[in-house]
């Protein structure tokens, strides 16, 4: 990890000991080339803000060891897991539990991305078609981070199993990017639940109407 990750080394306060754990599992697996855009970072400082006022900011920023974001900038992974874990215990009890705030933060960072020259990009490509839309998915990753392996195996027109190897997320935050992708091109009733299936890499069953 770059010095620039471990400047949040202390441990974040509040945590459950499980959550902890995940935390530095995740953190110890990250390298310093595993980076991700400013624009993640941003979109949970501004529900942060809003939620908790600006020492909430303030709190979350201390944790990742970064002081501000810029949108296209990149910067390390281990800082986003930091900022991420310490928002998600803040704003856990408005949105149902630490792995509720996860999914919202994976929602909102999904409509930012998709706001994006990229994320339109990905959007006009799909053409209205959820099938298309996951089927490229793995292009609008490669985009916004640095790591990881995404794909995914069909199982029905409006079924399937997206996969995810070396991610460094939780499930529940990636069960939030899918949903909000697959809404985003008219995808109804859309169900996504995760399983992890090894340190870094979940599948994802999908379905939608």
């Amino acid at each position: 990890m770059t010095d620039k990750g471990d400047k949040g080394s202390r441990p974040i306060e509040g945590l459950d000991a499980s959550v902890s754990k995940d935390l530095e599992t995740r953190l110890a697996l990250a390298t310093k080339d595993d980076t991700a855009r400013g624009l993640f970072f941003n979109g949970v400082v501004a529900a942060v803000r809003v939620l908790g006022g600006d020492a909430a900011v303030e709190r979350c920023l201390a944790a990742s060891g970064e002081k501000k974001f810029i949108d296209f900038f990149n910067y390390p992974v281990a800082a986003f897991l930091r900022l991420a874990f310490s928002a998600a215990q803040l704003m856990g009890p408005k949105y149902g539990g630490f792995d509720g705030a996860l999914r919202r933060m994976g929602v909102v960072a999904t409509q930012d991305f998709l706001s994006s020259a990229a994320g339109k990009t990905l959007l006009l490509l799909a053409s209205d078609s959820p099938k298309r839309l996951v089927g490229n998915l793995h292009a609008g990753y490669r985009a916004a981070v640095s790591y990881g392996e995404r794909g995914v195996t069909w199982t029905g027109d409006k079924t399937g199993v997206f996969f995810m190897k070396r991610d460094f997320m939780p499930p529940a935050y990636h069960e939030g990017t899918l949903q909000a992708a697959i809404e985003a091109v008219g995808g109804k009733q859309v169900q996504v639940h995760g399983r992890q299936t090894g340190p870094l890499d979940t599948e994802y069953t999908l379905s939608w109407e």
